[in-house]
């Protein structure tokens, strides 16, 4: 579990399901990221990021605000994504529920989720990836530090994904020396 001021990264419980499926069905929250999710979906998104915890320590996890416990999204670390120019190396990526954005939740769980990461794996970077319209998402990831790799740029193999959300961007940050 990694707390910050305002919010608390912590692993996944089943009472997540409905607030992460109402999330996930939101078409402003989905606008880059593919169709909105079903509920067998997000309760396998919900076992995958426990497995990843369980194996390595960290996943997406599970945000909540801490004055009042409220689920607010995901944010944290993970495997790079076969098939990409980051498969192997150390994931960073969010996602928060609409009523969330613009209050500078993500900055505070992303920053949270990096400071953990080079305290506690080896790693000599962590790495992000978006489409180019998420202005909002490698928005964030240039303030964060992170820099674009231009020659990393790639379409990504996922399945069934519409072409306008087929090219990705990546993106990372050096641990600080």
């Amino acid at each position: 579990m990694i707390e910050t001021d305002r919010l608390v990264l912590r692993g996944w419980r089943d009472g997540d399901a409905e607030p992460f499926l109402a999330m996930c069905t939101d078409p402003a929250v989905m606008e880059y990221l593919g169709p909105p999710l079903a509920r067998d979906d997000v309760d396998q998104a919900i076992e995958r990021q426990n497995g990843l915890l369980d194996t390595h320590g960290h996943c997406f996890w599970a945000v909540e605000r801490r004055e009042d416990g409220a689920f607010m999204g995901f944010c944290g670390l993970k495997p790079g994504a076969a098939g990409t120019p980051i498969e192997g190396r150390i994931e960073i990526g969010w996602r928060l529920a609409r009523p969330y954005w613009g209050k500078g939740y993500a900055r505070e769980a992303a920053q949270a989720s990096l400071d953990w990461g080079w305290a506690n794996l080896d790693a000599d970077a962590i790495w992000a990836i978006t489409v180019p319209a998420n202005v909002r998402s490698w928005g964030l990831m240039e303030r964060l530090g992170m820099a674009r790799h231009h020659d990393l740029d790639f379409d990504h193999p996922q399945p069934g994904l519409e072409e306008r959300l087929k090219a990705h961007l990546t993106y990372s940050i050096e641990r600080p020396r």
